[in-house]
């Protein structure tokens, strides 16, 4: 938060005093010293400075607390900055609050002071309304803290944010400990190749359990990007992870007494998707990748897929329609034939909570045979996360539009929110579709149907579409080349929702 000057020097009685403030400045700015610094560098990381540099626009980086730490110990060493570089910036021109560990600094531990400036971004945060964004790779708390006096503490700045504005978090490292507890409390969470994360590090688990393990195996991409679901997306390395923050929180407003912006420039009108035939069979039992279908109907280049290794026959994503920012909730059947799991409704549950906050229109893309079964998915308790992912979408008050692609079964199509009174703007299907309680070929076999009653349901269930926009659970039966079109209208008829949608809701899963 400082200029350079030298006029001072020409002033006696100023002089050492503002020599001696740049000293301190440049020995907080020094971290760990170059030695550190470099060691650090040459594994192919960005140091906590470079990254903070990165997230914000050129130029734009102020920093707070940098003298937090710069008073010598009990050793006689002052811990710059005491191991978090923290501070505000633009992204994009608008303002971002942001913390990073600095892992050349007594390995990223959080100090006493650090403890308070972690706190104070939270505060913040939420006073001026503005995203806030952690980068994290650090050991957690320093046993060496005093842990002295009654002090609020970081995660419950962090809860107390939930819903209020953007919160990301980059792991770019080993984090362990409370520091890694940041990222599930967190909207989007990122990690590196090079990351991991743990409640305790392998020595801990070693001392604890007598379990031998690395850090990779204890918590690296593999574990919580594609097992675990606490980590939302991968990136290559520490470029990767800042630019994807920085495009995740273009989608969204600063806060949510905002509403997200719109773009008006590029590929925001309507058009038809003459490609969607080839990718669609009227066959429900042909498997097709959804995420083409996706591709093919958001505006050129907007789509940002969330969770993509995690409940893989959910998908949910980010994208634009016409400009505006949107929740994409569909099913995949390229994975299980689109049957919805544990996972897959545990990520579509957190991914409506977060983009309803904001006010983000979300969009249902059904196409399943229904609610995983079997001993499995029972021992994963698929019905309670099917039940909460329910909850979710019928307490959403952003404009909703469904549409049934092909098939749609039991509570399979309830919680992809095309029950009649769930608050759709819109609710559409394709003119091959079929539905009903069950498939009727498994479910004509364990009800023991006759032949000419399985033949009956199953041509009801094949004229799905009509029987249905007959009594108006369908608004309408379109031609699959005008999802498109007629998304970006139902977007505009849900334009006046806004008037009273602004103000902030907790997420749930953060906050009881």
């Amino acid at each position: 938060m400082t200029t350079e000057h030298t006029e001072g020097m020409e002033h006696p009685e100023w002089g050492p005093i503002l020599q001696g403030l740049q000293q301190r400045r440049a020995a907080a700015e020094a971290m760990g010293g170059e030695d550190k610094v470099q060691r650090h560098r040459a594994g192919g990381k960005l140091d906590a400075r470079q990254r903070l540099e990165r997230l914000f626009d050129a130029g734009t980086f102020v920093e707070l607390g940098a003298f937090v730490g710069g008073m010598a110990g009990e050793d006689g060493a002052a811990i710059p900055a005491d191991a978090l570089v923290a501070g505000f910036g633009k992204v994009d021109g608008r303002p971002v609050l942001a913390g990073a560990e600095d892992f050349t600094v007594l390995g990223g531990s959080i100090g006493d002071g650090a403890a308070d400036k972690r706190y104070r971004l939270t505060q913040l945060a939420a006073q001026e309304r503005v995203p806030l964004v952690f980068m994290l790779e650090g050991a957690g708390h320093r046993l060496t803290n005093s842990h002295a006096g009654r002090r609020p503490n970081d995660l419950q700045g962090l809860a107390d944010l939930s819903g209020q504005v953007p919160m990301v978090c980059l792991v770019m490292g080993a984090a362990a400990g409370h520091g890694a507890l940041t990222a599930p409390m967190s909207d989007f969470v990122v990690m590196t190749e090079a990351a991991s994360m743990f409640a305790a590090g392998p020595p801990l688990v070693k001392a604890a359990t007598g379990e031998a393990v690395s850090k990779e195996q204890l918590g690296g991409p593999q574990v919580h990007v594609a097992a675990s679901g606490v980590a939302h997306n991968l990136a290559a390395d520490d470029e990767a992870a800042i630019g994807l923050a920085r495009r995740y929180l273009s989608y969204f407003p600063s806060n949510a007494w905002e509403r997200p912006a719109r773009k008006t420039e590029g590929d925001v009108g309507e058009r038809s998707l003459d490609g969607i035939l080839d990718l669609v069979s009227p066959n429900s039992r042909k498997p097709y990748r959804m995420r083409k279908v996706l591709q093919l109907l958001a505006d050129e280049g907007s789509l940002l897929e969330i969770q993509p290794k995690f409940g893989a026959s959910v998908v949910v994503a980010l994208a634009r329609l016409g400009g505006r920012s949107v929740g994409i909730v569909a099913n995949d059947p390229s994975v299980m034939a689109g049957t919805i799991d544990a996972d897959g409704a545990d990520k579509a549950t957190h991914f409506m909570d977060v983009a309803g906050a904001f006010h983000l229109p979300m969009i249902f893309l059904a196409d399943n045979p229904g609610v995983m079964s079997g001993t499995r998915a029972e021992q994963s308790g698929a019905l309670r996360h099917a039940a909460r992912m329910f909850v979710a979408q019928r307490r959403l008050q952003v404009p909703k539009l469904h549409v049934t692609l092909r098939k749609a079964f039991g509570f399979g199509s309830s919680i992809m929110a095309m029950n009649p009174f769930d608050g759709q703007t819109l609710s559409l299907a394709f003119p091959a579709v079929t539905l009903g309680s069950s498939p009727a070929a498994s479910g004509a076999d364990s009800a023991k149907l006759d032949e000419a009653t399985r033949a009956r349901i199953e041509a009801e269930q094949a004229g799905g579409s009509y029987q249905l926009a007959d009594r108006m659970v369908y608004d309408d039966v379109i031609d699959p080349r005008e999802l498109r079109n007629a998304l970006l209208r139902g977007l505009e008829l849900g334009e006046g929702r806004f008037a009273e949608a602004c103000g902030p809701r907790r997420v749930a899963g953060i906050t009881p």
